[in-house]
């Protein structure tokens, strides 16, 4: 198995903001409407697939969302400005010198500002920026601006993936990396003991939304959340700081701030990775949470519950990063999960 990095490439690529994913929930539709027995999209915009299994006494449902970290114009000043809010969450100072594309009546190439350091006070200068202190230059008069920009206005972010030694770059690998994955597992998947629900969600950044309700439609007997997680095996970190680590393989998550992962479905994991040979590393996160809260949690029975990490450095910057043996690691440990859940004694012990 490789990485099918053009694909990839197209959906990190891809605009999407919570609240705003039609472009990319375009592109998967049409990725993956071949590979499965049924497609919808219910009211939220969550695209929500089956595949058949050899059984529908239970099901399964796994969770990719496709929405991506942005921003929302707020504001157009006099001299053509846009002020903006965000949409999920930001580390202020990686806003600085960056481009992004506002998605008004075109799209049309912006770049985030700020007070330059040359006119900066002393004081100033010692200060973290907030994410009040940057606005967008279009390069525009306020004329200009006007005919193309409107107040709810998406905003993305402007970076291309590429390639870095074993590594993939790009903005949006959090969370695109795991629609790739999900798609890709779909796209393998032969037989399956019961229905595979593969659920693309829109608006986690802001809350897990799409998930709580695809999770309350479908009502699964199994969950499986897929979500980046921090790699931080970085210059200062501490052993006990790093989460994961780039390239040590697929994570299986314990607990994140949201969701203590059913012991039965932990052990499943580690038991399929360990006898496939799938290398994997356990994560435990203690802050942040993922679209397995509302798998696990929305259902009308809750659902035993769990998730498939990928280590990813740099979060919620357009530099993150992930390690290309990580995602094909992902890729096999979620297929092999599906495919034996009817293998495995799922009784409290």
């Amino acid at each position: 198995m490789s990485v099918n990095v053009s694909l990839l490439k197209k959906i990190c690529e891809a605009a999407g903001v919570p609240g705003y994913e039609s472009e990319v929930r375009n592109l998967i539709i049409q990725e993956v409407e071949p590979l499965v027995d049924s497609l919808e999209i219910d009211n939220m915009g969550n695209v929500i697939t089956m595949k058949k299994g050899q059984s529908s006494e239970k099901k399964a449902m796994v969770g990719a969302h496709m929405d991506e970290i942005g921003f929302i114009v707020t504001h157009v000043d006099d001299k053509g400005f846009v002020r903006f809010t965000t949409l999920g969450g930001f580390d202020p100072k990686t806003l600085t010198a960056q481009r992004v594309v506002i998605h008004g009546k075109k799209d049309v190439l912006g770049v985030m500002g700020t007070k330059p350091i040359h006119v900066m006070t002393a004081e100033e200068r010692t200060k973290m920026p907030k994410v009040k202190d940057f606005y967008i230059d279009l390069g525009m008069s306020k004329e200009q601006v006007d005919d193309i920009v409107s107040v709810g206005d998406p905003i993305t972010r402007d970076r291309e993936l590429v390639e870095m030694g074993e590594c993939v770059n790009c903005k949006s690998i959090d969370n695109r990396v795991s629609v790739f994955i999900l798609i890709e597992t779909l796209r393998e998947l032969q037989t399956v003991p019961y229905d595979v629900y593969g659920v693309f969600t829109v608006q986690e950044e802001v809350g897990i939304r799409g998930a709580n309700v695809a999770a309350h439609t479908i009502n699964p007997d199994f969950g499986f959340g897929l979500d980046t997680t921090i790699a931080y095996d970085l210059p200062g970190a501490q052993p006990h700081e790093k989460v994961t680590s780039l390239g040590e393989g697929t994570a299986i998550k314990i607990m994140d701030a949201m969701t203590i992962c059913d012991y039965r479905m932990v052990d499943y994991m580690k038991k399929i990775a360990d006898d496939n040979t799938i290398k994997w590393q356990p994560e435990l996160l203690v802050a942040g949470g993922t679209d397995t809260a509302g798998i696990q949690r929305m259902g009308k029975n809750g659902s035993i519950s769990g998730a498939v990490s990928i280590p990813t450095r740099h979060l919620h910057q357009v530099i993150e990063m992930a390690h290309k043996e990580d995602i094909e690691n992902s890729i096999r440990l979620l297929k092999m999960c599906l495919e034996g859940l009817d293998t495995y004694d799922w009784s409290h012990k």
